[in-house]
């Protein structure tokens, strides 16, 4: 790093991703900071730094030892280890020592006495709720939200018409023939847990998932105006039900509040929908197939005037960006709940869904709010002119 490189990033004051140090003697402090930045998105300590910005500067005996306490941190202190680089920046006022840490992709990071530490605004706190600590965990992939098993729901709570017809659509044979008890089956279809549908099952296939769910619905709102501040509205709904019945319904909402258009076609015909309905087959099955089911929150899809904003709880997943996505590169967040998708909705997976949606309509915005904790799509509806007399 350059001195103007420093002094311009130290002009900037504290961040999530900056911060800013006079001086550590504590190695499990060191530690701690190392941890949230590892369970966060990376970022760097300026050690030599007044929280105001200004430089108080380090001796050489300083930066001797605060390398021999990064080293000792890093390898000691927390687990796993993980490898900060530390660069000593000249400066008018004296050397600052720089320690940049990457984002961690064995979250979550702790340090020796077990704290999980994440940052929090350009402070650090210690991760508590089960949520968010589960939240890090699904990062490193070592735990999925759709296999969590639901407190309340068990095989008697599967829909068996809806079930039976699905299997013998996919197996070929009725499951009156097979030998398998009911619960045996449905855990070697990944839809079982621990005696309980897990999150996957019940959302495919108990007859009403949303008694034990009930913040896994989408919420639609069909608005008069153009802000959603504006408390008219032509149409609210919540759509709850099996997942297939949830997509379905939804897309039926868009569809029902938006404009089908008559083109060259006669007065009498029910003409295209003003966005072809690939669109939305996409956006929404895409939003309840990859939205984040740690996050007790529903899917929020709100029309308005100008466009339809489909909002999904959960930023992408680990290091997937936008541009990724739009490389046509995924992360499967649930792995259960897509094996089964393409049987059940209108879903095709491999990362080329939103793609699909882009090349029908490219005018659609992708925003991967990670502040916020939300993934929002939205789609640009057509220019109407008023009609003439």
């Amino acid at each position: 790093m350059e001195t103007t490189e420093l002094i311009d990033l130290l002009s900037r004051g504290e961040d999530s991703r900056h911060q800013f140090k006079a001086d550590i003697t504590n190695v499990d402090a060191l530690a701690a900071e190392i941890v949230a930045f590892s369970n966060t998105v990376g970022g760097r300590i300026f050690i030599g730094v007044n929280d105001d910005g200004s430089v108080r500067g380090l001796s050489g005996g300083d930066v001797a030892r605060l390398n021999q306490l990064v080293a000792n941190a890093a390898s000691q202190n927390l687990r796993p280890a993980v490898n900060p680089l530390t660069d000593n920046v000249p400066h008018p006022a004296g050397t600052v020592l720089v320690i940049t840490i990457a984002e961690g992709i064995n979250k979550p990071y702790m340090d020796k006495n077990g704290a999980i530490w994440v940052k929090n605004g350009s402070d650090k706190r210690r991760a508590t709720s089960r949520e968010e600590i589960q939240r890090l965990f699904q990062q490193a992939g070592l735990v999925h939200a759709d296999e969590t098993p639901v407190t309340g729901l068990s095989a008697g709570d599967v829909d068996m018409p809806y079930f039976e017809a699905f299997f013998e659509q996919q197996f070929g044979e009725p499951l009156a023939q097979h030998n398998q008890p009911l619960p045996q089956l449905l855990a070697n279809m990944n839809l079982m847990n621990q005696g309980q549908l897990n999150v996957a099952g019940s959302l495919l296939f108990a007859k009403a998932p949303h008694y034990a769910l009930p913040a896994f619905i989408v919420k639609a709102v069909s608005f008069v105006g153009n802000q959603i501040e504006d408390d008219r509205y032509i149409d609210s709904r919540d759509i709850i039900g099996k997942l297939a019945d949830v997509c379905r319904q939804t897309l039926g909402f868009i569809i029902a509040n938006t404009r089908a258009v008559q083109g060259e076609q006669g007065f009498n015909t029910q003409g295209q929908p003003e966005i072809p309905r690939i669109v939305w087959e996409e956006l929404v099955a895409n939003a309840l197939i990859h939205r984040d089911y740690f996050i007790s929150a529903p899917v929020r899809v709100l029309v308005f005037p100008d466009r339809v904003e489909i909002i999904s709880p959960g930023h992408l997943p680990n290091n997937l960006t936008i541009e990724n996505v739009k490389a046509g590169n995924s992360n499967m967040r649930n792995p259960i709940l897509a094996s089964f998708a393409a049987k059940l909705l209108p879903y095709r997976g491999l990362g080329s869904g939103l793609l699909r949606a882009l090349q029908a309509w490219p005018d659609i915005e992708l925003v991967d709010d990670r502040a916020g904790n939300l993934f929002k799509v939205t789609v640009s509806r057509p220019h109407v002119l008023p009609a003439t007399a």
